[in-house]
């Protein structure tokens, strides 16, 4: 006789589309914090970030003095013969001996004109450091996308494999009917091979769905920097995101930290092209220096010397070989290369956007469409066991329909999955996926606060951080 509560051996797709435990466990919020503090990604980025902003003191050191001392110590021998014309005749004195001689200097120089070089290095490593910020905000996006995708793929594993488990148990019992059916009689042979079969099928996919959740588990604990618990359910963050795609896709052309970055990228170039040009101008450089000698490597007798020197040094290039042709030349076509990349990047954002809006928009017929299937099968399932029991369907028609709800409660899982990802991801594709416009309950990385720490730092080689 076919048991009527078999079905309830599968978990309802309700409690497992979108968590996997108590409501007391991790929420996607909590994922997604962890994963801004922890992801080495993240961290890296920050680095190079500072690691940029020491372009700017760098660039403004050429409006700096520049100042070294010398030091020399030795002895010298000398062997000198002079001419000495007497009364009488020529004379040749020789003059022999050693002499320790010091030298102690000091050189003071200043740069007073340079064809605006110094000004076009400091904004060209200025828009650097605005290219830097955009580059790791734009690593942000993709690490918490990666964190949302990688905790709904989790507990999208999780569900299925709960499912197949449970699948996997109504067969076992199935099997165990059918072939007490058969033992009086009521079915064939073929009856329960059908039943074994479909078992074993159940079984392998459960292999494979304890495969898949455990790679799960693994990219969770290497995008989010811990172990997983036990997953709170997630919701989509479709009210973050631009209401119309026309209006997105104006957002992921204009505000896509990829875009802006390429903006940066542009700007910078143009002040390259101006730096290499600088090398055409006359350059008008200060000079000071002072020298205090003992001894001498000419003259024995020549006890100590005191020299001061100033002078400007004005430079003007004829030509230096045509290099500084080859330069301008050469920065002019990597500001066109710079302008090409703005613009493929606006037209791959705006891509990505349509892509990833089509993907949510599906998603959510998906999410209803399955959610359909799911009750028509269960209702379907209901019905063919009632019938087999009065000998009206056959087992495989059972079991057929067995598999079918299983398949859809699984297709539900992956479109609730499917709906709650997109949704970041067109939060992303609009370059609006941060930690501010999530609220995100995590203190917010500032890289000016390092930028004006070492932009108008003189000396040092200590770090900010204390390295």
């Amino acid at each position: 006789m076919w048991r009527t509560s078999v079905g309830a051996g599968v978990v309802g797709v309700a409690a497992l589309a979108l968590a996997v435990g108590p409501a007391s466990g991790d929420t996607i919020r909590w994922a997604l914090t962890q994963a801004y503090i922890n992801n080495p990604n993240i961290n890296a980025q920050r680095a190079a970030v500072r690691a940029t902003d020491e372009g700017v003191p760098k660039a403004l050191s050429g409006y700096r003095p520049r100042i070294s001392l010398s030091a020399a110590a030795g002895e010298a021998f000398l062997d000198s013969t002079a001419r000495v014309q007497g009364v009488t005749g020529p004379n040749y004195p020789r003059t022999i001996g050693n002499n320790a001689i010091q030298t102690y200097g000091a050189t003071y120089s200043q740069t007073l004109l340079n064809g605006n070089q110094t000004a076009n290095q400091t904004r060209q490593a200025e828009q650097q450091v605005s290219a830097a910020r955009e580059t790791l905000r734009n690593t942000e996006q993709t690490i918490l996308l990666q964190a949302a995708t990688a905790y709904m793929n989790l507990i999208r594993d999780a569900a299925t494999l709960s499912l197949q488990r449970s699948n996997v148990e109504v067969l076992q019992e199935q099997l165990r009917q059918t072939r007490d059916r058969y033992d009086v009689g009521e079915v064939t042979r073929t009856d329960v091979a059908q039943a074994e079969s479909r078992l074993a099928q159940a079984r392998a996919t459960m292999l494979q769905a304890e495969s898949n959740y455990t790679s799960s588990r693994s990219t969770y604990r290497q995008v989010i920097g811990v172990e997983p618990g036990r997953l709170d359910p997630a919701s989509p963050v479709d009210r973050l995101s631009p209401a119309k795609l026309e209006q997105g896709i104006v957002m992921a052309r204009s505000q896509h930290p990829a875009v802006t970055t390429s903006m940066f990228n542009v700007d910078s170039a143009v002040f390259a092209v101006k730096v290499a040009e600088a090398s055409l101008y006359p350059t008008l450089t200060a000079v000071g220096s002072v020298q205090k000698s003992y001894g001498s490597t000419s003259v024995l007798s020549n006890l100590e010397t005191f020299s001061a020197i100033g002078q400007a040094q004005l430079n003007v290039p004829i030509y230096q070989g045509g290099t500084e042709y080859a330069n301008i030349r050469q920065a002019k076509e990597l500001l066109q290369q710079q302008r090409v990349n703005l613009d493929n990047q606006r037209d791959i954002q705006q891509q990505n956007l349509v892509q990833t809006w089509g993907a949510l928009d599906a998603a959510k017929a998906a999410v209803l469409a399955n959610q359909t299937a799911v009750n028509a099968a269960e209702i379907a399932l209901n019905g063919v066991r009632e019938e087999a029991r009065v000998g009206q369907r056959t087992t495989l028609d059972v079991l057929n329909a067995q598999q079918e709800l299983v398949n859809a409660r699984v297709a539900l899982v992956s479109a609730q999955r499917d709906r709650v990802v997109n949704s970041y991801g067109v939060l992303a594709a609009v370059g609006g996926l941060s930690p501010q416009t999530l609220r995100l309950d995590v203190p917010i990385y500032d890289p000016v606060v390092h930028y004006h720490q070492v932009r108008d730092t003189w000396a040092g080689v200590r770090t900010p951080d204390g390295k």
